[in-house]
This record gives C-alpha cells, structure tokens and sequence, in this order.
C-alpha cells in the first residue's frame, strides 16, 4: 500500500511517519517545501521525499505526478506563521489545499484524509461536548478557523462532484508532543515567552475565565486515528480529543499556580497590542477560537475507528511543557531548534521578530 502523507515533517507528520512505520506492507511518500536531511534519521528515513509548496501556481500538476499510484493521500500541511501577512496564509492553507484535492482527483487516488481540526467548528457549548454534527462553519474573527471552514467546504463539493473518493476528515483538538515543543513556542508564544521557567514545574500565574476551557491529544494518539483512518474504510468527519477538559484551574493546580480571572476584552485587547507591538506572534483570532471553540465527543472515533487514545489529556500538556523547559526539537526542519528562526530570540538579532516574513 502506497501512502503519500502532505505535511509530513511537523508535528502531526513526524508522528504519522512513526506510526505507520510499524504497519507491513506500506510504502511512504513524503512532501513537504523543505525535506530532512540526509542525516534526520528516524522517523524521515525510508520515506521517499518530495519538494513542493502546495501553495505555488503548478502545485496541482506536481502532486498529481507524486500521488499517481498512491492507495491514499494524508493532506496535513497547514502554516500557522506569518500571522502579519494572512494572504500568504490564506493561499497555503486554502489554495495549497484545493491543489492537493485537484490532485488527488487528477491522479485518481482513492482515499484523502484531511487534517481539521475543532477550530472548524461553529461557536459552541463549554459545559458539554458536541458531534460531529455541530456546524462546521468557524468562529467569525479567526483567520485559522476561517480558513479551516473553507477548506471542509472545498471538500463537500469533491465529495459531491467525486462520490467514488472517500474522504475523511479528523478534527482533533489541540495536538501536543516533546518533540514540537520548540516549534510551538515559536509559533504560539515567541522570544519573550519564559517558557526555561518550566523546568521547575511552576506558572505563577495562570488567567481564569469561564469559558477558557479546551480540549488537547498527545499527537502520538492523533497520529493513530489518522492511520485508522487511512487503513480502514471509514469515511465522514472524526473529532478526536481526550480528557480531562484543560481548564485554568486544572493547569494552576498542576502547575503549582494562582489563577487571576480576566474579562474576555482584556483577553482581546491583552492579545491585539502585544501582537501588534510584534512581543509575541498571534493575533486576537486565537483568543476568539479558545473563547469559542466547542469541545467535542470523540465517541464517533472509538466506535467506527476503534481508536482509544494511550495519554490522557494533562500528560501531554505536562509533556509539552517539560520538552518546552528543555528545548526539544527534531531535526525536521519545521520542527528544528536552528536559532536563527522567527520566534528565536537570537532570530531579533537578525530582524526577524515572530510574526513576519517567512518562519524558516
């Protein structure tokens, strides 16, 4: 079986390549615009790479080239940064994505799996969990969820216009692991963000409101549905989350803090000046989605994939949090410790704040 995984060097990728490595029989294609070295060794080794940026003009008629033959695309490639520049953004995420779909048409592959995520999803309910059901129209002032929205509806036509292509849709919440650790502090916090603190298992201070309260999965767990989903025959949408339900008290009392509660406007404007003053790289967007991002029943996954997540949702928080007080990275270039990376404090030295340019 012939699997082509897009995307396959960040921290969904990198753990999808480890967990089809232990399956028989499957041959794996890797694309992403900047490929491992020859020395990255495991999990990027014996993976037959190709360059492309799915967000180019020609990115279609390059990917169908690669997928011709493939049993099943993975389509996870998603660009979180530059934050300040949302048509570049715009044009990986939903451009690079409407490519791969054109090609995986193209090359007649039979089977797409789709990285979603919870930010599809429509403003929901905090004190109880939702379907797959729920609308998957976005949170309106996310560009993530926006564009997440987009894409699912790119791929309600394909469904429409191509009923012999399964598709399957996984939308997890929050993905964390050791090894993205150094990458999600450049994505998400920045160079001023203390994060060496955490090795002492302490947050000071941690801010409380009502509906700050999220879902995460080890990506380990994320990586299983998605070969559960490219191995069997399911099709549709799966959320894909664990407990417990990450709330500020629950990470104050972990991580040994005070909780200070904050009106959603301080969160708001908190998050757009300090964005704008360029200190850290995301914008008052991710605010809306974590106010009103619905938590999810993974109930559909564990009944039609048989997928039982290993880690509970806080020991992958906790796991986050130590390899973010160590620094720990792959050699991945996405994922990559390499100082000289917007979100890099030695990056400001270079003039390369978070937030701008291209993070690689």
């Amino acid at each position: 079986m012939r699997i082509v995984v897009v995307g396959a060097t960040g921290n969904a990728g990198t753990a999808l390549l480890r967990r089809l490595r232990r399956e028989r029989g499957v041959d794996l294609a890797g694309v992403a615009r900047r490929l491992p070295g020859p020395d990255c060794g495991e999990p990027y080794d014996q993976v037959e790479w190709h360059s492309c940026d799915v967000g180019l003009p020609g990115a279609a008629d390059q990917l169908a080239e690669v997928f011709a033959g493939a049993d099943a695309v993975v389509h996870l490639a998603w660009q979180i940064q530059p934050s300040h520049d949302q048509r570049v953004l715009h044009r990986t995420n939903v451009g690079g994505s409407a490519a791969v779909i054109d090609a995986v048409v193209r090359a007649g592959v039979p089977a797409l799996v789709y990285a979603s995520s919870v930010g599809v999803y429509a403003p929901g309910p905090k004190d109880h969990p939702v379907s797959e059901r729920w609308p998957a129209t976005g949170v309106p002032g996310s560009s993530y969820s926006r564009d997440k929205a987009e894409v699912e509806a790119l791929l309600d036509r394909a469904e429409r216009e191509h009923p012999g292509l399964r598709v399957v849709r996984l939308r997890p919440g929050l993905n964390f692991q050791r090894a993205a650790a150094t990458e999600i502090t450049r994505y998400f916090l920045g160079p001023f963000a203390p994060v060496r603190l955490l090795r002492f298992g302490r947050i000071p201070l941690v801010p409380t409101n009502r509906r700050l309260r999220m879902q995460a999965v080890h990506t380990d767990d994320v990586a299983d549905a998605y070969a559960r989903a490219v191995l069997g025959d399911a099709r549709g949408a799966f959320n894909v989350a664990t407990d417990p339900v990450l709330t500020p008290e629950l990470v104050a009392r972990h991580f040994h803090g005070w909780t200070v509660p904050v009106a959603a406007l301080v969160l708001r404007v908190a998050a757009a000046l300090t964005w704008r003053a360029r200190l850290q790289p995301i914008d008052a967007g991710w605010v809306e989605l974590a106010l009103h991002a619905p938590l999810m029943s993974s109930e559909r996954a564990e009944s039609e994939l048989g997928w039982h997540p290993r880690h509970d949702a806080l020991s992958a928080l906790k796991e986050l949090f130590a390899g973010m007080a160590d620094g720990a990275h792959t050699a991945s270039p996405p994922m990559s410790a390499a100082r000289h990376l917007p979100g890099r404090p030695t990056a400001l030295l270079r003039g390369r704040p978070a937030g701008h340019g291209n993070p690689y």
